[in-house]
C-alpha cells in the first residue's frame, strides 16, 4: 500500500502536469491505482519516430519519491523492447543515481529525450530507420486495439477514427484523375493543354474541322488575294478603252 506522502506527491505532480504539460507527452494515473501511470509519447518531427504514438507505463513504488519507478513501453517502436523495463538513470535500474527531487515531468522528459537518441542500454533494440518509420505509421492502429489504452486515452482513439474516415473518403477530383491516368489520346491531350480562353476555343473548333474534312481549312488571306487578282483582271479591258 502506498504511503500517504507518496499519494500526496503523485496527486500534486498530476495537477502540475495538467497545468503545464510536457511537450509531445500525455500522461495520467490509473483511476484505480495512483501508483500506475500510463503515458503516450508523440514522435518528434525530423526523427524516424515522427507521426508515431508510443504507449507505455510507469509503475511507482510505495516509497516514491525516495525510490525510483519502473518504466516500460507497450507499443512496438524500434527503439525499446516492449513489455520490458527500460534502463534509465531515473528508473529502478539505477536506484543509486535516483534523485527524490525528480518528478513525473522530469521522468517523461528524460524518457522522450532518450528515445530519440541512439545510445544502447538494457531494454533497447537496434533497428533501421525504415523499420522505425514503418512502426510509427502503424503505432496508433496498434494502440487502439488495447482496451486499457482506449479507456485511458479516448482522444487518441477519436483521432484514429477520424483518420480512418478521411482515408475512406476519396475527393472527386482525385477519383477523376485516377479514373484514366494513362489516357494519351489526342482528345485528352487537347483538353488538358488548351486554355479555357476564346483563342483556345477557336483552336479546338479548327482542329475539329480538320479532323472531320481530312484537310486544312482554306486560309482567309488566300481568299482575299484571289479576289484582288480577279478584280485586276476584270478591270484591264476597261483601262484599254
Amino acid at each position: 500500500m502506498a504511503e500517504k506522502s507518496c499519494i500526496k506527491r503523485l496527486q500534486k505532480e498530476y495537477r502540475a502536469l495538467c497545468k503545464e504539460p510536457v511537450s509531445h507527452v500525455v500522461a495520467r494515473p490509473s483511476p484505480n491505482d495512483i501508483l500506475e501511470w500510463h503515458y503516450v509519447l508523440e514522435g518528434s518531427e525530423g526523427t524516424p519516430f515522427a507521426g508515431g504514438y508510443y504507449y507505455g507505463k510507469i509503475k511507482f513504488p510505495p516509497e516514491y519519491p525516495y525510490k525510483p519507478p519502473g518504466i516500460s513501453m507497450t507499443t512496438p517502436n524500434g527503439r525499446f523492447m516492449t513489455q520490458k523495463k527500460i534502463c534509465l538513470s531515473m528508473s529502478d535500474f539505477h536506484p543509486e543515481s535516483w534523485n527524490p527531487m525528480w518528478s513525473v515531468s522530469s521522468i517523461l522528459t528524460g524518457l522522450l529525450s532518450f528515445m530519440m537518441d541512439n545510445s544502447p542500454t538494457t531494454g533497447s533494440v537496434n533497428t533501421t530507420t525504415a523499420e522505425k518509420q514503418r512502426l510509427a505509421k502503424s503505432s496508433l492502429s496498434f494502440n487502439c486495439k488495447n482496451a486499457t489504452f482506449r479507456k485511458m486515452f479516448p482522444e487518441y482513439v477519436e483521432k484514429y477514427n477520424q483518420e480512418q474516415q478521411l482515408s475512406e473518403q476519396v475527393p472527386p477530383e482525385q477519383a477523376s484523375s485516377e479514373a484514366a491516368p494513362n489516357d494519351t489520346s489526342p482528345k485528352a491531350l487537347l483538353e488538358k493543354n488548351l486554355d479555357s480562353t476564346e483563342e483556345g476555343t477557336k483552336r479546338v473548333e479548327q482542329l475539329k474541322v480538320v479532323k472531320k474534312n481530312g484537310k486544312q481549312p482554306f486560309p482567309a488571306w488566300m481568299m482575299l488575294l484571289l479576289f484582288s487578282i480577279f478584280g485586276v483582271v476584270m478591270a484591264l479591258p476597261l483601262l484599254q478603252l
